[in-house]
């Protein structure tokens, strides 16, 4: 991770939305960079628009006069090459008459060659431990490994950026700390950079290197919270140790200080 080299820089984001003649700002005056490498966790209560920044930061909504969002230093107005977004919903982005491996290569289709396809194709499967159900049907399969598939979409496109939108938040609480503990080990393996948004408090603090804290209406930046937990992460050495329970507690307090 090089903090010096931002990969993403936020200055005075702000975002609006228009229903009928009614226009509401929900995000206003957000400053904040993304390190090359970084994991960086949004959290904040429902409604606050973590998913609106995820979207700003893929061109994907127009953002409020004056806002500057910069992705490896030029202005984002229409996804960026390099980032790709994963969704919570793993069950609607596959294709049920689609094999795995034919899901996992839709992406590619039309822009690479047949051997390409498939070299990427094997290569993200076998990262996502799938090499074996490449000729499965995704309804074949558990929720936790259509959940990989779709990480191995993404991974497939060798992206620079993944941008996470609780990708584990359907999941039960066994399979999430497996997916975690998974995707760790795929952020090491691609040194990708990650925003990722999630509601829960104890897999912000365990995955991340950094937690923005969103609150507010319109929403704006509260705390931004390093987490120097040493790596590779335990699923129980780590959670048991004062670091991270210190951690947890800062990060409850900053997303619950604006309702105390």
């Amino acid at each position: 991770m090089n903090l010096l080299t931002p990969t993403y820089e936020a200055v005075g984001l702000g975002v609006d939305f228009t229903i009928g003649r009614e226009t509401k700002r929900v995000l206003q005056g957000l400053d904040f960079t993304v390190g090359k490498g970084e994991f960086v966790s949004i959290c904040g209560p429902s409604g606050t628009g973590k998913t609106t920044v995820l979207r700003a930061l893929s061109g994907l909504v127009e953002t409020t006069p004056g806002s500057v969002v910069r992705y490896a230093g030029a202005d984002v107005d229409s996804p960026p090459k390099g980032v790709v977004i994963v969704f919570q919903n793993y069950a609607a982005s596959l294709l049920p008459w689609r094999t795995v491996g034919r899901n996992v290569a839709l992406g590619l289709e039309g822009k690479a060659s047949r051997q390409e396809i498939e070299e990427r194709v094997t290569s993200s499967l076998e990262l996502v431990g799938l090499a074996g159900r490449k000729r499965d049907y995704p309804w074949r399969l558990s929720g936790g490994m259509q959940q990989r598939v779709q990480i191995a979409r993404a991974l497939a496109l060798e992206p620079d950026v993944l941008l996470m939108d609780e990708p584990f938040g359907a999941l039960d609480a066994m399979t999430k700390s497996s997916m975690q503990d998974e995707l760790q080990r795929l952020r090491d393996a691609t040194d990708a950079t990650v925003v990722f948004v999630t509601h829960d408090i104890e897999e912000a603090v365990y995955l991340s290197d950094r937690v923005l804290v969103i609150n507010g209406s319109p929403a704006t930046i509260t705390h931004d919270i390093r987490i120097d937990l040493p790596r590779p992460r335990n699923q129980i050495q780590t959670k048991e140790s004062e670091e991270y329970l210190r951690l947890r507690h800062e990060v409850h307090a900053a997303i619950h200080a604006e309702a105390a």
